[in-house]
């Protein structure tokens, strides 16, 4: 018989190894934390496509209809496109219940004003222009993350985002004479929705992608049928700067074929907030936010194939500069997934 002391230490042994997380768990953890990541990047850069898309039809759609009535007829068909079909697939109309309504609310406001300036400026400045300039956002989110979340954010990611905000200044050009105050629109819009995309990582710690999804379109049409019901009969139209009629321009009827462009930015929009909403409770906030740069050279062939709006040299270097920024980030945030 082995002596006691031997059989004690066996036992502690065995102890130990049942503690301690064997390579093949880790393996696991690390597998499906992984998944998770690509799962919300592939969510992400679907999102902003949808998005794009949704931005080319507005612009062509804002010489004639009111900026209110294009975003409530979107935000009441994006709802349900996702009742339809999201809120089933999530397990029904259980996961709407929310546990951070005021969270909620103020999300859905920042990424209605997001919406409300960036369109505002989009009557005005060319579409490439427009998108590159809310493309700060993704610099913002990295710097919120590291600030609010506690995310880590190495001394490369950090480097992108002053190229990136370097860039901005280069488009917009202060203080010369081709200065464009419009310009702040997108920058404004970049901000909110800035905050919106941070409050969606830390919601979605707790909530279902359907519920911010949900409660996003409501808020859209809150704020959309408020304005319209105090501006919408046109009285305060001047005909005579885009910007300002886009906003206080009266509702007409759309026509076929324009109700079908309606309905379609309506089930982009319920889709894209669905997988932005989606993404972001994935994936980490920072990591992420250089993936929505994919749809920057969209943005870029809509706006010349549909609009013919060739950028001008420095636009195009503020422009390269702030892609290059999001690349540069998206380099590092892979360089350190493969250290960790």
């Amino acid at each position: 018989m082995a002596p006691l002391w031997t059989l004690a230490n066996d036992a502690l042994r065995i102890s130990d190894q049942s503690l301690r997380p064997s390579s093949v768990r880790l393996t696991r953890i690390q597998n499906l934390r992984a998944g998770s990541q690509l799962t919300g990047i592939l969510c992400v850069m679907g999102g902003v496509s949808c998005f794009t898309t949704t931005d080319t039809v507005i612009k062509y759609l804002s010489g004639d209809y009111a900026l209110h009535q294009i975003v409530l007829i979107r935000a009441v068909i994006g709802i349900v496109f996702t009742l339809a079909v999201f809120v089933p697939l999530e397990g029904g109309l259980e996961t709407l219940r929310t546990k951070r309504l005021p969270l909620q609310l103020v999300r859905g406001f920042c990424v209605v004003m997001a919406n409300l300036l960036f369109f505002t400026g989009l009557a005005t400045l060319p579409l490439g222009e427009t998108v590159a300039l809310v493309f700060v956002a993704p610099l913002i989110i990295t710097i919120f993350a590291a600030i609010f979340l506690r995310e880590n954010v190495s001394a490369g990611r950090w480097s992108a985002v002053g190229v990136g905000l370097a860039g901005t200044l280069i488009m917009i050009r202060p203080g010369t004479s081709l200065f464009n105050p419009i310009m702040l629109l997108p920058l404004l819009a970049a901000l909110c929705y800035a905050i919106f995309q941070i409050l969606s990582r830390y919601l979605g710690r707790s909530e279902s992608a359907s519920s911010m999804a949900v409660y996003t379109q409501l808020m859209f049409i809150a704020v959309s049928a408020l304005i319209g019901a105090s501006v919408g009969d046109g009285r305060f139209t001047v005909h005579d700067d885009p910007t300002i009629d886009f906003l206080l321009r009266a509702w007409v009827w759309p026509s076929g074929r324009d109700f079908i462009l309606l309905s379609g930015i309506g089930i982009l929009s319920g889709l894209g907030a669905y997988l932005i909403s989606q993404g972001y409770r994935l994936g980490e906030a920072s990591l992420l936010a250089p993936f929505e740069y994919t749809s920057l050279p969209l943005a870029m062939l809509w706006s010349i194939l549909f609009f013919g709006d060739w950028p001008d040299l420095i636009s195009w270097v503020g422009i390269a500069m702030i892609f290059s920024a999001g690349m540069w980030a998206l380099m590092h945030v892979n360089h350190n997934e493969r250290q960790a």
